[in-house]
């Protein structure tokens, strides 16, 4: 099959279509979701009750259906929140349902039915993410074949892969998928183990080098001695490390839930105290009951909680449109609080595929550049590997003339040799296509490899005309990121990559981090996150890949690609970057900062109203009215407050003025231009 420039891998509208279907199960998976199905119910009720009230139906149908929205999103958390006082726990739901039910007593059925609304979307959100988590990390399982090849004194036999035990031998053919850890015994293969190690391109793999279960074998056969059981392989170990990590993660909470669990203990035991004290010592029941119920009202959490949901979720809107998911309020509140970014390498800062960077011709060779070029690529065009396409796209990028070539041929761990208008081409790995006697080739070589690139070797009729480099290309919004990440969280990012560390060094060189931890697996990585966090930062961690799961789902914050991003990635990952533009990533970041400074302000007003109300109520004779009025107007001057995150400029203010170094507030940064 032969490579062209621009078009697809054959594999790939097969995975796009494949991913799409995903996403329609994962989606038609939610609605079996109880949680879903009742906030679904709930805000449907809601807004007929709300619509019917507006226009001006009878006041008993518009209450009908405020109530139905709170039996419909009130109930599950009600009686969750039962069971948790069962065991000595004060379940905040529990509470706002009760300060619903209180503020429908005194006429406020409508506030209590948008905090019944509030509070079933989160559980449902919450519901469908921890689904979506679990459904792609027993995907992920998939990866490893079903069905093994094992070599045995008589013969072969197909077995199943979870069967195998380690000193069992498997036969790996081309094109397969490895059926577990092992050690290459046999042949010689290029793999594809970016899956696990993250390389961008497939690695050489010859007698004595280690394979991983899930990975795939390229054009070679390969012998396979099993060295770990299955249920220790790479892939269950990334399994057990994104379980784990997901459950941990899954247990936090906003701050502002947290602080409410105190504080409600607090608000029930002086509404008790103020209705049962007075009554001990002769005072009347009706304006005790109604100083305590309105004591009740004004202390009530709905105005923090109010006063705390509407930056966020604007800010989560606002993100939304400009291509950056950010899957709940604790992960906004998580990315206002980031001091360290660390990057994953390939398909992260580079794009993920390998490109022609130099072209090195030979004096001897008698060949320029561009005849050097065309020569190699109609050698390799009818080669699959990710090498040969590269090459081949380059070529007709420059508009040269790739011609045909005839008697093609391909030996795993070489490289291809073709007949090219009757001359012999050998187009392959400088190990196995260079000779002793060839210095200024083993120079241009070596000058490649020491700046990071791939080499690649051309022989023409038996001699070295010119040797090809290759790499991975560095998106073009990186180094404007990590300036801008630099000047807004005040440290510099990391890089994180199981690529080589010349690679890895060549790369942040260029974009602007010193600090380089190069050849990590998944394990490694879940290592590096901790270790940075051990030191008391918050790491947000940007990933696309399966190898990257376990650390995105072990960070702080964990952000993923979306159109490079492997399913169990974007599962995993707390946030997704849906267009691929890495430039949003300080924005967001900016503008999650921006949103947790108003949640303060707004806790501030929340608080102060309730205080002085309460002081009022305690040492006063504060009425009911007002004191609903003082509560209800204050929630509703820190909603509107938090409104001031979801417009256009909100987001324009975060991409030009946080996260920019002094002196570039214009969208300019040194010599690289604006970045809008």
């Amino acid at each position: 099959m032969t490579a062209e420039l621009g078009a697809p891998a054959p594999a790939e509208p097969r995975l796009a279509r494949t991913r799409r279907l995903a996403r329609t199960r994962h989606w038609a998976g939610a609605w079996s979701l109880p949680e879903v199905r009742w906030a679904v119910a709930a805000t449907a009720l809601f807004l007929l009750g709300l619509a019917a009230q507006l226009t001006g139906a009878p006041e008993p149908l518009w209450w009908a259906l405020y109530l139905a929205c709170y039996a419909a999103g009130g109930w599950e958390p009600g009686l969750s929140g039962l069971r948790a006082l069962r065991d000595k726990t004060l379940d905040v739901d529990l509470l706002m349902v009760v300060a619903a039910i209180g503020a429908a007593s005194i006429g406020q059925v409508l506030d209590g039915a948008l905090l019944i609304v509030i509070f079933a979307t989160s559980g449902a959100l919450e519901a469908v993410a921890t689904k979506r988590t679990e459904d792609s990390v027993r995907g992920l399982l998939d990866l490893a074949p079903e069905l093994a090849t094992r070599i045995t004194a008589t013969g072969e036999e197909t077995v199943e892969a979870a069967g195998l035990r380690i000193g069992d031998l498997v036969l790996v053919r081309p094109g397969e998928r490895v059926g577990g850890d092992g050690e290459v015994v046999d042949g010689a293969s290029e793999v594809d183990q970016a899956t696990i190690t993250g390389e961008p391109l497939p690695v050489d793999k010859r007698v004595g080098d280690e394979v991983f279960a899930g990975t795939l074998n390229g054009t070679g056969a390969l012998r396979v001695r099993i060295t770990r059981s299955p249920a220790d392989t790479a892939i269950a170990r990334i399994v057990a490390m994104v379980t784990e990590a997901s459950a941990t993660k899954s247990r936090a909470h906003l701050f502002i839930e947290k602080v409410e669990q105190r504080y409600s203990i607090g608000m029930v035991a002086a509404t008790l105290a103020l209705f049962a004290v007075p009554l001990l010592f002769g005072a009347e029941l009706r304006p005790t009951l109604l100083r305590a119920m309105t004591f009740m009202i004004v202390a009530s959490p709905c105005a923090v909680v109010l006063a705390t949901m509407p930056p966020l979720l604007s800010a989560i809107a606002n993100a939304g449109r400009h291509g950056v998911l950010v899957k709940s309020a604790v992960v906004l509140e998580r990315l206002g609080s980031v001091t360290r970014v660390a990057f994953d390498k390939t398909g992260t800062l580079t794009e993920g595929a390998p490109r022609l960077a130099a072209v090195r011709h030979l004096p001897g060779g008698r060949l320029g550049d561009d005849e050097l070029l065309a020569l190699a690529a109609a050698a390799e065009g009818p080669s699959e590997h990710p090498l040969a396409r590269a090459v081949v796209g380059a070529a007709r990028d420059a508009g040269l003339d790739v011609r045909r070539a005839a008697e093609f041929g391909s030996a795993p761990g070489r490289g291809v040799t073709a007949r090219v208008d009757g001359r012999l081409v050998e187009v392959g790995s400088p190990t196995a296509l260079l000779a002793d006697d060839e210095p200024a080739a083993v120079d241009a070589v070596a000058e490649l490899e020491r700046t990071g690139h791939t080499a690649v070797v051309v022989r023409v009729d038996g001699r070295a005309a010119g040797v090809l480099g290759l790499t991975d290309r560095l998106r073009p919004d990186a180094a404007d990121t990590v300036a801008r990440i630099t000047a807004l969280t005040g440290a510099p990012p990391v890089l994180l990559t199981g690529d080589n560390p010349r690679a890895a060094e060549r790369l942040a060189a260029e974009v602007g981090i010193t600090d380089v931890r190069a050849g990590l697996r998944p394990e490694d990585k879940v290592s590096a996150v901790r270790e940075l966090e051990a030191g008391g930062g918050k790491v947000a961690l940007v990933g696309d890949g399966v190898n990257d799961a376990p650390a995105l789902a072990t960070a702080h914050v964990g952000i993923a690609l979306g159109r490079a991003g492997s399913d169990l990635a974007l599962d995993t990952a707390d946030a997704v970057i849906t267009r691929d533009e890495l430039a949003t990533l300080p924005a967001v970041l900016a503008l999650a900062r921006r949103a947790r400074r108003l949640v303060v302000a707004n806790l501030v007003i929340a608080g102060t109203t309730i205080a002085v109300l309460v002081a009022w109520d305690l040492f006063g004779d504060l009425p009911l009215p007002l004191g609903v009025a003082g509560h209800e107007g204050s929630t509703v001057v820190v909603g509107l407050n938090g409104l001031r995150l979801i417009g256009n400029a909100a987001w324009r203010r975060a991409h030009r003025g946080e996260g920019r170094p002094a002196g570039d507030r214009n969208g300019v940064h040194g010599d690289r231009g604006s970045l809008q």
